[in-house]
């Protein structure tokens, strides 16, 4: 057993967020915590990271060693990338900070023979403890979150790269239970798909929080779900769970249902005249005071609604040509044209940096490019849903926040929706309503700030990472109010399973800045780069035949002499190659903190194994033709 939770509660002021919470994490569980924003996911995480139970009773038996990331993790300013990943009280963790600094020491002091002996022994029980492995294996991660400056303050760093590399420590850091609050956040695909196969090799216990559905259903086997305050354990991933939490809600509907006609049966009763209700009175009286207590308790399943409101959309929408963007001397977008349909439903996908929200800024109209022309149709009306909630005066109350924007909604159907209406139906129910802006979870002030932002009836939507901070249940109901929206909408994402659900083309931004089209959602792309891969490497697989050979001969080749010769010299380079990249490993393992060794080394290696796999794969082709004419 990993941890024991029982009866965890948790409440502030009059708000209670959960209650009464159980459950186990063995060897190898991996848990996922599902719930709408507000019900105090992120709030239980850190009750187990800090060993607070509240007025339950929290068990961890001793030995256990946890690592925690919180959504804002604690940073050092003046700390490296390497130091702040390396930190932490346990004898590994001390060992690693004690060889960096008697390295940085002794580079000053070469003279220093004592200083010397005692790098020696550091060396030594570096060995002895595999720590060199640790090390090389936080270069790797941090590499492939994308900081390559090791050297780097954190106080240099961006609110991102902060999260990347306290992630990229709670990875490295050995530990039995990973507790994780929305790791995928503000990652790119690329990046999610190797933390997902990251997280699937590892043998530890997992606790995590996290709205990507695909990364939720392929890591997951346990999950945690807190509705209306109360705990449900289901054992399964995401798709399971759905089919669960369902079985349970229409046997909780079912059992209030037989509640209900008890509770009017014996209020029938107990309406009557003394007369009729002499005999076993008191039983049956008390009887009755239980079961109308039993029915008060009974909740009403809060659901979130939206209802698709737009404004008239003219003929001309957005059309954009030549569009381009530089900065720094770098191209972010490069001459990009396109013009906007009235119904598309565009994703957009790349890496972190790329100018995927540049691009959203220049079609919202908060950005002007730095080359090409925008015209915008005088009908068109653009919800801006930007990655950052905007809330100017944050002790401004709910409803006041919301009527600002607007009074009220007109549905397609012809209904008028007040603000306070429409509040209730995104979950904020009206003693919520007047409660200050700042006393909201971050997930509530992005329902909040969604909310708003269809307050003013867009007729063109525009959504940069929707899915962050956003729960699983407002992300569902927000695909099906999409799917009935009149209007355009794009968005720029990371969450695979929501571009697989609204997207009807994906537009990719390259590094170089150009753009390129794709039809259909997530998947569709993801098998089209494929395609473009296989199609790329066909070359090096198969080179043209100098000579055609005539119609009437077989299409059997035949090897020339020059390619027997190739194929005897492939064998020799091949394995020179290998040894290299051996040699190569190990060089990039003894580096210890010469970062600028260790990036031309890594270099390197990366060009040998290039040229290894090309020279593979053209003894491979070689090897079939020497086979065939055997």
């Amino acid at each position: 057993m990993i941890l024991s939770a029982e009866d965890l509660s948790y409440s502030y002021g009059d708000r209670l967020l959960f209650e009464n919470i159980t459950f186990n994490v063995e060897e190898g569980d991996k848990y996922g915590i599902i719930g709408v924003n507000g019900t105090g996911k992120s709030t239980l995480l850190r009750m187990i990271a800090h060993h607070e139970a509240g007025d339950g009773k929290l068990t961890i038996p001793g030995g256990v060693v946890m690592e925690y990331l919180p959504q804002d993790p604690p940073f050092e300013a003046d700390a490296t990338v390497l130091e702040q990943v390396f930190k932490g009280d346990s004898p590994l963790m001390v060992l690693l900070r004690d060889y960096e600094s008697a390295v940085e020491q002794a580079a000053t002091e070469p003279d220093n023979k004592k200083l010397q002996k005692h790098l020696l022994d550091l060396q030594q029980q570096m060995d002895d403890k595999y720590a060199w492995q640790l090390e090389s294996e936080a270069k790797a991660v941090l590499t492939q979150l994308g900081i390559t400056n090791l050297q780097q303050q954190m106080g240099e760093l961006s609110g991102g790269q902060r999260k990347r590399v306290a992630l990229a420590g709670v990875l490295v850091r050995p530990s039995d239970l990973l507790i994780l609050d929305e790791p995928t956040n503000h990652m790119d695909n690329a990046t999610v798909a190797w933390l997902e196969q990251k997280l699937l090799a590892r043998k530890g216990a997992l606790l995590m929080v996290t709205h990507d559905r695909y990364f939720f259903d392929r890591v997951v086997n346990r999950t945690l779900e807190i509705d209306g305050g109360k705990g449900y354990v289901y054992v399964g991933n995401y798709s399971l769970f759905l089919q669960k939490r369902e079985e349970r809600r229409i046997a909780e509907a079912s059992a209030a249902q037989k509640l209900r006609n008890i509770y009017r049966r014996e209020l029938a009763w107990i309406s009557r005249g003394a007369e009729a209700r002499r005999t076993k009175k008191k039983d049956r009286v008390e009887r009755f005071a239980q079961i109308e207590a039993e029915v008060k308790n009974v909740k009403t399943e809060a659901n979130l609604e939206m209802s698709s409101v737009s404004s008239r959309l003219g003929k001309t929408i957005i059309e954009l040509e030549d569009i381009g963007m530089v900065w720094d001397g770098k191209d972010y977008i490069k001459d990009f044209s396109y013009i906007l349909l009235r119904n598309d439903r565009i994703g957009i996908v790349g890496p972190n940096g790329a100018g995927k929200s540049t691009l959203m800024d220049i079609i919202a109209g908060k950005l002007q490019p730095t080359s090409g022309e925008m015209r915008v149709g005088q009908t068109v009306k653009i919800g801006y849903f930007a990655q950052h909630s905007e809330f100017p005066d944050s002790n401004m109350r709910v409803l006041e926040y919301i009527k600002e924007a607007n009074n009220y909604i007109e549905t397609a159907d012809g209904q008028r929706i007040s603000a306070a209406q429409m509040l209730e139906r995104f979950l904020f129910p009206p003693e919520l309503q007047w409660v200050p802006v700042s006393k909201l979870s971050g997930g509530e002030k992005r329902r909040l700030y969604l909310l708003r932002v269809l307050m003013t009836a867009p007729n063109v939507l525009l959504l940069d990472e929707p899915t962050n901070d956003l729960d699983i249940p407002t992300l569902s109901v927000l695909e099906d109010y999409l799917d009935s929206f009149a209007g355009a909408v794009i968005a720029v994402s990371h969450d695979r399973y929501f571009l697989d659900r609204f997207a009807q083309k994906i537009f990719a931004l390259e590094q170089d800045g150009s753009i390129k089209p794709y039809i259909g959602g997530y998947s569709d792309y993801a098998e089209a780069l494929q395609e473009e891969s296989a199609q790329q490497a066909q070359p090096i697989k198969a080179k043209p035949v100098a000579a055609a050979k005539p119609a009437e001969e077989p299409a059997k080749k035949k090897m020339t002499y020059g390619e027997r010769l190739e194929l005897e010299r492939l064998d020799q380079e091949i394995a020179r190659s290998e040894a290299e990249l051996k040699m190569l490993g190990a060089e990039i393992n003894q580096c210890g903190s010469d970062f600028t060794r260790l990036a031309a080394l890594t270099k390197q290696q990366e060009a040998v194994q290039q040229k290894l796999d090309e020279m593979v794969d053209r003894w491979a082709y070689l090897s079939e033709l020497a086979e065939a004419e055997d």
